[in-house]
């Protein structure tokens, strides 16, 4: 059987965890970020979990994730 192909669309959006969890960077912290409160920042900073419905989504586009 040949190998899975990645989506590497979703290979650059997405990494794994050891427990399988699925993380992502926010979005919303590339411009116009004037307008936007320094706390509202900050917060986009730090990476988020992707809820448990589209995780098994993505996963089926990482298969060897």
């Amino acid at each position: 059987m040949p190998k899975m192909k990645t989506r590497k669309s979703a290979a650059k959006r997405y990494k794994l965890t050891g427990n399988g969890k699925v993380r992502y960077k926010k979005q919303g912290l590339r411009h116009i970020l004037t307008k936007k409160k320094s706390k509202r920042k900050r917060n986009l900073r730090h990476a988020a979990i992707l809820s448990d419905v589209e995780t098994k989504r993505i996963k089926q586009l990482l298969p060897y994730g």
